[in-house]
């Protein structure tokens, strides 16, 4: 059903379990979360290949115990990273799926059937399941949908993001904005709160973001006339629904090689069988204290049952929800706010619905009620959806006076090749939790008589050490006239921009040479599936 005649702008949550897409929709005066094929309003970030077809979203999940090996999940884990990062290794162990080291260290997805083998990178992946949810949106609109603001964890790195980006550009869209998660559901936060006539002039609130396999926490002050100034921010790109359901299928392992002397760790279709019952026992844990897991079968003819208590879930999952609580403090810590000065803690993302995240998110903030006026699968598509309408100019008057200013959630730094500095050095040039975009200098001299080049290397973290630090990328600065030690001057920049992207470059000041890099080497876009 045709539901406007223009073009419009669309909100896309690109989540690592499950994916969100809506629009903003000027009869209604509101935004609407678009439904899938399958009438449902999120689609499981899933792909899957059978030989023959690729599948996306819920076909792909409705087939992935019998054809576990060629159906691909969790892909935003892999986006942005190198094949040779502990945690992505760490991962690969895990899924039952095949990811070789592909060109400059790339990850690449391999499915295999009979003689036949296919590759694809994480973009390609993401851009999948963002062409499907591209496609419900213009069927719910009626419309060509080209324009779209696409969600991203607040602590994604700047490969990252340009990943995104990339996967965005291979589905068809023209991506006007990455938005982080937090903010993002800060913007449905805010157009719902802002509206009251109680509203204070000024209120801060927090934004505790827990999804499947990413987790965020972000600090914010919102106005009455809907300026959104993120304060601070914090996470883990590698935390969430997936690693607890990882912790529940290593014990239901244990359990079954213990009673029968079998060892079913190396059955990747029972290990599948086994994730997605552990997943349903998650979350049935939310409302019960007892669950059965019952599989038949599950390895060399061997039934599966076993009861799983709420209490043995929150033990093997107790470290997880320890960092999480950290995360919070040190992004209180972070803004120099005081945790009784925080007005509202919204909690968004599937897995705030677990009671021990709740009771020890309630604990932390002295009793103070949580704040679920927004959908916690909905809100981040949500609130990209408000942002795109209010880029394209679209939307009523709540809409357009809405201002966001974000920060960048890490350090951005160089070692530079200069006098006094040694190896491992990493120089700040901008700090986290700076408002973006923004653009910073810092100069340098040489460090050697008559030195005609300068290695600038780019690293993004906290360390002091380059060595603790992500290595983004690196560039020489040629055309430095010859003189001695530390008399030429190098003025080196570094530029964000508002979706976070970062551009550095390094000019000689006495004769305007110069070199630039932009940190979005992700590989050869292709659109070939």
């Amino acid at each position: 059903m045709s539901k406007r005649v223009r073009e419009t702008g669309i909100g896309i949550d690109l989540g690592t379990t499950y994916s969100c897409v809506a629009a903003w929709f000027d009869q209604h005066n509101r935004v609407e979360i678009i439904p899938n094929q399958q009438g449902n309003k999120t689609t499981p970030s899933c792909v899957a290949w059978d030989g023959t077809n690729i599948l996306i979203g819920e076909p792909a999940m409705n087939q992935i115990s019998r054809n576990s090996k060629n159906t691909v999940f969790d892909v935003k884990r892999l986006m942005g990273s190198r094949f040779d990062d502990s945690r992505v290794q760490e991962d690969i162990k895990s899924w039952p799926f095949e990811v070789n080291e592909g060109c400059g260290k790339k990850p690449m997805v391999v499915f295999r059937h009979d003689s036949q083998e296919k590759k694809f990178s994480p973009e390609e992946i993401s851009s999948m399941i963002l062409k499907n949810l591209k496609d419900a949106a213009k069927a719910y609109l009626g419309t060509t949908v080209t324009n779209a603001v696409i969600t991203v964890p607040a602590y994604f790195i700047d490969q990252q993001r340009q990943a995104t980006k990339d996967a965005g550009k291979l589905a068809g869209l023209n991506v006007m904005r990455l938005v982080s998660e937090p903010t993002s559901a800060a913007i449905a936060y805010g157009l719902d709160k802002s509206t009251n006539m109680n509203f204070p002039k000024e209120k801060t609130f927090l934004i505790f973001d827990m999804g499947g396999g990413t987790f965020d926490v972000s600090l914010l002050n919102i106005s009455k006339s809907g300026v959104i100034s993120v304060i601070a921010v914090g996470g883990d790109t590698h935390l969430g629904g997936e690693d607890f359901d990882k912790a529940m299928v290593n014990y239901c392992v244990q359990v079954f090689n213990k009673k029968e002397k079998k060892d079913v760790s190396k059955n990747a279709r029972a290990l599948m069988r086994l994730k997605l019952a552990c997943e349903k026992a998650k979350r049935d844990l939310s409302s019960t204290t007892h669950t059965t897991i019952d599989i038949d079968f599950l390895h060399e003819g061997i039934d599966f049952s076993m009861t799983f208590s709420r209490a043995k879930f929150e033990e093997l999952n107790a470290n997880f929800f320890n960092i999480c609580i950290k995360h919070v403090e040190n992004c209180l810590s972070d803004g120099n706010v005081h945790k009784k000065d925080v007005d509202d803690v919204v909690i968004v993302g599937g897995s705030t619905r677990i009671p021990k995240v709740q009771q020890m998110l309630t604990e932390f903030f002295d009793g103070k009620p949580l704040c679920r006026s927004i959908n916690a699968d909905e809100a981040v598509a949500y609130g990209a959806a408000v942002l795109a309408a209010n880029l394209l100019s679209n939307g009523n008057e709540k809409v357009q006076d809405l201002v966001l200013l974000d920060v960048t959630p890490l350090s951005l730094g160089i070692w530079v090749e200069v006098k006094d500095t040694h190896e491992d050095d990493m120089s700040v040039v901008i700090p986290r939790n700076t408002p973006i975009p923004t653009t910073r200098e810092r100069n340098y001299n040489t460090r050697y008589d008559n030195q005609e080049t300068m290695v600038i290397k780019v690293f993004q973290g906290e360390s002091g050490k380059t060595k603790e630090n992500i290595f983004l990328n690196s560039f020489r600065l040629y055309g430095i006239p010859a003189a001695p030690a530390r008399e030429q001057k190098i003025n080196v920049c570094f530029n964000i921009d508002a979706n976070g992207i970062l551009i550095v470059s390094a000019e000689v000041k006495s004769n305007g040479s110069k070199n630039c890099i932009k940190i979005d080497k992700t590989g050869t876009l292709s659109n070939r599936w």
